[in-house]
């Protein structure tokens, strides 16, 4: 095993275990959660540093394990779509920001913006059909402004967060 893949899967543990303790911040006051954000951060930030593949074991999992541990999200219909929806951001991401040979903060914006946009249409779509065999139909139209609307400020902060973290890192590591 390289050295290189040994960082990469010791950063990906940190971004889950992140992940699995970032939210109990915002548990207790779900509406604060579900307009920060939380487990959106790590994986965004593992695609970026680690890969996208690395980071969809994150997104995938991540949500079921807490749904299992904490029962938050909900395991169905919320947690189904949740690891569905951060599996396509870190893929999305990831894929996108690998494509750009210049690793700037133009790369990063793009590709996190293209994640965002992605990832909350395949939410948007999987959770109408989740809700719709739950034998509660809500149009898609609801589920993506619920998914703007509600998410603003998770939105601002992964937009202002996200680049300036893997900036400092490139920095860092660029110096070492």
């Amino acid at each position: 095993m390289t050295k290189q893949r040994i960082q990469k899967m010791v950063l990906t543990a940190m971004f889950l275990a992140i992940g699995f303790v970032l939210p109990t911040i915002t548990m207790q006051i779900r509406e604060i959660g579900n307009m920060l954000l939380p487990m959106h951060i790590p994986v965004l930030l593992c695609s970026f540093l680690c890969g996208p593949y690395y980071a969809a074991m994150i997104g995938l999992l991540l949500p079921i394990m807490r749904s299992l541990v904490f029962s938050m999200p909900v395991f169905y219909p919320n947690a189904v779509a949740m690891s569905v929806e951060l599996l396509s951001y870190a893929l999305i991401c990831g894929l996108v920001f690998g494509m750009f040979k210049k690793k700037n903060l133009i790369s990063i914006y793009i590709s996190l913006i293209t994640a965002m946009i992605g990832g909350r249409i395949i939410w948007g779509c999987l959770s109408a059909v989740l809700y719709y065999f739950l034998g509660a139909p809500k149009t898609f139209g609801f589920f993506i402004a619920r998914s703007v609307v509600e998410a603003v400020p998770g939105i601002i902060l992964q937009l202002l967060l996200i680049p300036a973290i893997v900036m400092l890192v490139s920095k860092i590591r660029k110096n070492s």
